[in-house]
């Protein structure tokens, strides 16, 4: 069953509707058929913008499957070229169409870096914003150590990053991680309204305004290299296999553990046994 849904209004603007019950958990099938979805869209001459929404108010994405980074190869080559994951959230970022994401409820790791990637965010005032992968012995290995220091600055980024906390959807619009925080009743038609005045303007206006202001953005590609580089180099690690097994067996991925995702990242520190020397 399809968890990417898509229409295309007249207007040329394309929404895609993320729905994977409970918790929109980014399976690698998940993935695969999003990232189809945003490639095929980024080619599609008729699309003038593209919106990510989900068909679920409690979680936009919850974050990467730990289960199937769990299988990964634990020795891998240095990275010469991008990964699909980062090819993914490079083509919302430089796609010459605007990319938005709709967040409402949870975002954390993965999802949240593909939020991260896209050209504006705006979330609902109950949205939650995570990146809990150190809990878990690994790092944002998605774009995340890329665009939150590009985004909220290095000391906010880091406050996420190494604090593995939820952050509110308040102190994301303040720091700069949404553009605005508007009510759940309201944000749809704020978004529809911004996105079909943006799709209305000449297109080649609007790819090549897109496209300057991406050229502000120096270092991206070279930067999500090592990122992939260091995220690899945590997988072998048996710390940060006993501590994703440990983020399994205490609720994660569940909806009562996710929707305390900061707490259980804390409760993961004091309770994962270390390697023995």
């Amino acid at each position: 069953m399809s968890a990417v849904a898509v229409s295309v209004e007249d207007s040329g603007v394309a929404v895609v509707t993320i729905g994977h019950p409970p918790i929109n958990l980014m399976t690698v099938e998940v993935f695969i058929e999003l990232a189809g979805t945003v490639d095929r869209l980024a080619n599609d001459d008729t699309v003038r913008a593209v919106v990510l929404r989900s068909a679920n108010p409690e979680w936009f994405i919850a974050h990467f499957d730990v289960e199937a980074i769990l299988g990964f190869p634990t020795e891998q080559p240095t990275p010469t070229e991008l990964n699909g994951f980062h090819l993914m959230c490079e083509r919302l970022r430089t796609m010459d169409k605007p990319t938005i994401a709709q967040i409402e409820g949870r975002v954390g790791g993965g999802g949240s870096e593909v939020a991260a990637s896209c050209d504006m965010r705006f979330a609902t005032p109950d949205a939650v914003f995570s990146q809990p992968e150190v809990a878990l012995g690994i790092l944002p290995g998605g774009s995340g150590t890329v665009r939150l220091p590009r985004l909220i600055g290095r000391g906010r980024a880091l406050e996420v990053i190494l604090g593995c906390d939820d952050i509110d959807a308040q102190t994301a619009e303040a720091w700069g991680w949404v553009n605005r925080v508007l009510p759940a009743d309201a944000i749809t038609g704020f978004v529809d309204r911004l996105v079909a005045r943006i799709a209305s303007f000449p297109p080649h206006a609007v790819a090549a305004a897109k496209a300057a202001v991406v050229r502000a953005e120096t270092g991206i590609v070279d930067d999500l290299l090592q990122e992939g580089a260091a995220f690899n180099a945590t997988l072998a690690d048996p710390e940060t296999r006993a501590a994703m097994q440990r983020f399994l067996e205490i609720g994660g991925q569940t909806p009562d553990g996710e929707r305390r995702l900061g707490q259980l990242a804390a409760e993961l520190g004091r309770t994962t046994p270390s390697a023995p020397d």
